[in-house]
């Protein structure tokens, strides 16, 4: 256990090994927990992707893919008239 000092601002300085050993970086989590703060690393994007997949039928690329290709049969259609 370790003192930190809060300036008047409400800023407290995490020890680097802590910082380390945890993967804090430019932002953290904040919670309020029952007995004090809990502060934990924000999650990675990457750690993330493919989390809420199951809510896609399609990968945005493959629907990108797919307007494109409407749109090409749209003009198609257009140059006829």
């Amino acid at each position: 256990m370790e003192i930190v000092k809060v300036t008047k601002k409400g800023q407290a300085t995490i020890p680097k090994h802590l910082r380390d050993k945890y993967g804090l970086e430019d932002s953290v989590l904040v919670e309020d927990a029952e007995d004090g703060v809990l502060i934990r690393p924000v999650p990675k994007i990457s750690e993330k992707r493919g989390s809420l997949s199951h809510l896609f039928e399609k990968s945005a690329r493959e629907t990108l893919k797919e307007a494109r290709k409407e749109e090409e049969k749209r003009e198609k259609r257009l140059e006829r008239i």
